[in-house]
């Protein structure tokens, strides 16, 4: 039995020294959040992963895809590595640019997600990934996270650091309290 594609790119990040943890809705989902998605999103600060050679074991199997787009200077990623196969969830390695995402990453906790250890950002760090994200759905998703019961101890933590973020991420959150409070 072959090893699950989750589990052999976690295998290239372990190997390659790249700390990564479970963002997107696998995220919202460990933190009590329903929200489904046919893929699996990873964070890693680590812009190595965006070096073709760490992928070439994945890719030269036939039955592997492995996409890397690498963000320009006015990206606000240092890229994406997708990595597909049939009959298994996609999996996109978001690299993030800034320290806060880094950091995000090393205060991940433990889960699983099918037979592979994985670590999942703690609530504040997955509201400050969406807020910097700041899509329509993303912004709902904060509005699900606070509503499922830890709300009077992420909003101060978010606040505290919200100025590491861009302005519109602090105007985004201000929008959400707004909308909270009526």
């Amino acid at each position: 039995m072959s090893a699950t594609l989750l589990a052999r790119v976690v295998a290239v990040l372990d190997r390659a020294g790249a700390p990564h943890a479970v963002i997107g809705a696998a995220a919202l989902a460990a933190h009590g959040v329903a929200r489904s998605t046919f893929d699996l999103d990873l964070l890693t600060g680590n812009q190595a992963v965006l070096d073709e050679r760490l992928w070439s074991g994945l890719s030269a199997d036939p039955t592997v895809r492995v996409t890397l787009r690498r963000g320009d200077a006015d990206d606000p990623l240092a890229g994406v590595v997708r990595v597909e196969a049939s009959g298994e969830r996609t999996i996109d390695i978001v690299v993030g640019r800034w320290t806060w995402q880094a950091e995000a990453v090393e205060a991940a906790v433990p889960i699983h997600v099918g037979s592979a250890p994985l670590r999942v950002v703690r609530p504040v760090d997955l509201i400050l990934l969406k807020l910097y994200a700041g899509g329509l759905q993303d912004l709902s998703d904060i509005q699900q996270l606070l509503a499922v019961g830890a709300e009077p101890t992420l909003r101060p933590e978010v606040e505290a650091r919200l100025e590491r973020l861009p302005a519109s991420a602090r105007h985004a959150w201000q929008r959400l309290l707004r909308l909270s409070d009526c």
